[in-house]
């Protein structure tokens, strides 16, 4: 008897250290700095499956010139959606050389899918307005380490 509440104390700590590390934001992922024209972003960098799943998910605020970088292994055609997500977010789907391909607004807690128009391998998600209120759209070049020439 010893054991088995051992074994459903240890199952379910895992559970709930799972779940709790579902619902906090990701504090510490590498960064990177990126440039559109004269503008800085401090990027954090989601470049692991759970890193990229759990994304902005329940974070209640973002600097102005933050954001998060998706990075995927190829490019593919990129579906994103807003579950958990309390800011409204603008998502940039980025080719290989820093071209953004398009543009999506993306609402707080939806559930509708926004998609690039073709394969990338980046997603650059900012605060809803940012690339608007600096000019930024689709053709328009991100610059930094992560973006080939």
């Amino acid at each position: 008897m010893k054991k088995l509440t051992v074994s459903l104390l240890c199952v379910w700590a895992l559970l709930t250290a799972t779940a709790w590390a579902q619902e906090s934001p990701q504090l510490q992922l590498p960064r990177v700095t990126l440039s559109a024209g004269m503008h800085l972003i401090n990027a954090q960098v989601a470049a692991t499956p759970q890193q990229r799943a759990v994304g902005l998910m329940f974070r209640k605020e973002m600097p102005a010139n933050e954001g998060m970088l998706f990075a995927f292994e190829q490019a593919a055609e990129q579906c994103f959606w807003m579950k958990n997500t309390l800011l409204p977010l603008t998502a940039a789907f980025v080719a290989d050389d820093g071209t953004i391909v398009n543009l999506a607004d993306m609402q707080p807690q939806s559930l509708v899918s926004h998609c690039s128009t073709k394969p990338v391998r980046f997603v650059l998600e900012m605060n809803q307005g940012w690339f608007d209120k600096r000019g930024l759209k689709a053709g328009s070049r991100l610059g930094g380490p992560p973006f080939t020439r």
